[in-house]
């Protein structure tokens, strides 16, 4: 009998522990009506946004089962290859937002157009854009993948339909930006503007839990830098000459090709994230309104710094550049201080 008692008491303790941290642990709910300070349309949205992310995780952890990977033999507004679950998260993400009744502007990397809320009655104040599935040719062999999303309160007036100059705006006009990263667990890091947040699911109870804030390592953390070397001979002489800088001085290479895993690596253990211009994509290759803008945000509350490097003919910050179209594209250099300021005094 005794080594069965020996057996069952950390066993007891591992479920007291377990049982206690969830249910004192701050849920996503709880932190959205805490964060919104009484605005109901803005708590409304960030419901639907969390809810459209649970619905997304569920499909992609169904799919090897339900035939789900693969081609669907169209291409996105961006000339991308489309996936079948892009277009079942693009699905996902319309519809909850839509449903939400508080939107009235969406703009998704999968749609061509823009969607507007023409509906009064179901029209709100809010502008989303968002990338339903960032990563995804990486989702038939198991790798992470994400969403990524911004929030604009719309400046016209919300007695006429809104038009596309409501989100056609600078990244720091963004009320709220985050991502949901689909991997070994399920995790949405959001930020109202003063700071980042990091909540997991736990799909027994199905709710986010709060875990920590994302504060970037002061010292610049572990030395990483994370780029797509394949494109190498198309960057311009300082990237090339920083890349190489890094191999020798230690760095390691770390490179997912999922924009949402890179990053979120690059928050938590420090380094740097590039995915700059080149001869053969002078404006870069990731999106300005759904994937540059959320996570510079993210990035510079986190404690660090974003740049688009050289473009346009200067230095400048990522939140600042200001859109010509709803698909329009712009270099990204995220990271630590300690890295971004190395590449950016390359081009003095």
């Amino acid at each position: 009998m005794e080594p069965q008692a020996s057996f069952q008491e950390p066993q007891a303790v591992g479920f007291g522990g377990m049982m206690k941290n969830r249910l004192d642990t701050m849920t996503m709910t709880q932190y959205i009506v805490e964060s919104t300070s009484g605005d109901q349309q803005l708590a409304l949205l960030m419901n639907a946004v969390q809810h459209a992310c649970k619905v997304c995780a569920n499909a992609i952890k169904k799919a090897g089962t339900c035939d789900l990977y693969g081609l669907a033999d169209v291409q996105n507004a961006t000339g991308d290859d489309v996936k079948k679950l892009d277009i079942i998260a693009n699905t996902i993400w319309v519809d909850c937002l839509k449903n939400s009744g508080v939107c009235c502007l969406l703009v998704s990397e999968e749609e061509e157009k823009p969607i507007f809320i023409e509906d009064v009655n179901k029209r709100g104040p809010f502008c989303v854009a968002f990338d339903p599935l960032d990563g995804s040719s990486n989702v038939d062999c198991n790798v992470s993948v994400g969403s990524i999303f911004s929030v604009y309160r719309r400046r016209s007036g919300p007695e006429k339909p809104c038009t596309v100059d409501d989100i056609l705006r600078p990244g720091t006009d963004i009320i709220v930006a985050g991502y949901c990263m689909y991997g070994a667990a399920t995790e949405l890091v959001i930020t109202f503007g003063t700071g980042v947040q990091r909540f997991a699911l736990d799909p027994a109870f199905g709710e986010f839990l709060f875990v920590s804030d994302v504060k970037m390592p002061a010292d610049g953390g572990k030395k990483i830098f994370s780029c797509n070397e394949g494109n190498s001979l198309q960057w311009d002489a300082p990237i090339l000459s920083y890349v190489e800088a890094c191999k020798d001085n230690g760095y390691a290479a770390r490179y997912v090709g999922s924009m949402v895993s890179d990053v979120h690596r690059t928050l938590l253990y420090g380094g740097i994230f590039l995915y700059p211009a080149d001869k053969k994509s002078t404006k870069g290759k990731l999106r300005v309104l759904y994937e540059g803008f959320p996570m510079a945000l993210i990035t510079e509350q986190a404690g660090g710094t974003s740049s688009t490097g050289m473009y346009m003919g200067k230095l400048g910050r990522i939140l600042e550049v200001m859109p010509e179209h709803i698909h329009d594209r712009c270099p990204i250099i995220m990271g630590g201080e300690r890295d971004v300021s190395k590449v950016l005094k390359l081009y003095e």
